[in-house]
């Protein structure tokens, strides 16, 4: 199962956390976990490339984890779509991802 995690602090995402394979199917037919990889990551290259944004990340096998630093609200076009994107992703396949907000 995918644990999808996205931090807020005063109403604005300061980062996410997504961990583990989803098991939907074998690895690289795993429209799940492609799913979750692909939204996840073009919101981490839209904030580092587009929007020059300093954040910590941790990129590994089954492991994606962004902080992001400095000033909150010019990110939260690309961070509310990924949102959005996550919890339809969670919401159809229910069995295989887990998708919650912390700290709000």
């Amino acid at each position: 199962m995918t644990k999808i995690t996205i931090f807020k602090k005063a109403g604005f995402i300061s980062g996410y956390l997504i961990k583990g394979h989803s098991g939907y199917a074998e690895e690289g037919s795993d429209i799940v976990c492609s799913g979750i990889s692909a939204v996840s990551q073009m919101a981490l290259v839209g904030l580092t490339e587009v929007l020059k944004k300093d954040v910590d990340c941790v990129c590994e096998d089954g492991l994606l984890s962004v902080d992001i630093k400095g000033d909150l609200k010019e990110c939260q076009v690309i961070l509310n779509a990924m949102e959005l994107s996550l919890k339809d992703i969670a919401k159809n396949y229910p069995a295989y991802v887990k998708f919650e907000i912390k700290g709000e």
